[in-house]
């Protein structure tokens, strides 16, 4: 079992690469974007690099990325009561003029606990094979970047708080929305020192 969903993630992360390869950027204006996210700066500031940990960072992700989760919560695949409603109001042809914004920004530093940031490491870059749990990076790249085309999210210089609600919330299925079940596989086999510890490291990365 641990094998086949260890060989089912390479998959998916290949595929991800051909895509990351082969796929055009979704066709943003930035500079149009910009005015057009006044409603995020509350939670995300103007940058996009949100002060409260709870809130994800949004400079530099990824354009597509940004686009399918704001598609997501306004189809109702992916639920937030904050969330659900923003979405709802911003016209589809906006999405990738804000996703643009975005994805132009630079991440700014974040703290993390180091207590537990080897393992986070080890994990991260290597995974755990006794329990068939694959490297994050395979997906989200040594240094967190994510490969933006195949809409696999920019992790690095993420709250640590946020990262592991994430990965929570795909634990307990209340985050459904990953492609084929993807990070559900994932996390299912992950203990939760595992999940805080790749949290903390994921913030370090730059």
């Amino acid at each position: 079992m641990n094998s086949k969903i260890s060989m089912n993630i390479m998959t998916w992360a290949v595929a991800g690469l051909l895509m990351g390869m082969q796929a055009h950027a979704v066709a943003g204006d930035a500079a149009a974007g910009e005015a057009k996210t006044a409603m995020c700066a509350g939670c995300h500031m103007p940058d996009g690099n949100s002060v409260v940990d709870m809130f994800p960072k949004l400079a530099g992700q990824g354009e597509a990325y940004i686009v399918k989760q704001l598609a997501d919560y306004k189809a109702g695949k992916r639920t937030n009561d904050t969330m659900a409603p923003m979405a709802m109001a911003v016209a589809d042809e906006d999405m990738a003029d804000i996703g643009a914004f975005y994805a132009k920004q630079v991440s700014t530093p974040v703290e993390a606990a180091d207590s537990n940031l080897a393992l986070g490491k080890d994990v991260y870059r290597g995974g755990n094979i006794l329990t068939g749990v694959p490297a994050c990076m395979g997906c989200h790249g040594p240094t967190g970047r994510g490969n933006a085309p195949a809409k696999y999210p920019s992790l690095g210089g993420q709250h640590a708080t946020y990262i592991k609600s994430q990965l929570n919330a795909f634990r307990d299925g209340s985050r459904n929305n990953d492609p084929n079940g993807m990070m559900r596989s994932v996390v299912a086999q992950m203990s939760a020192a595992e999940m805080e510890a790749v949290a903390n490291y994921i913030a370090t990365l730059k």
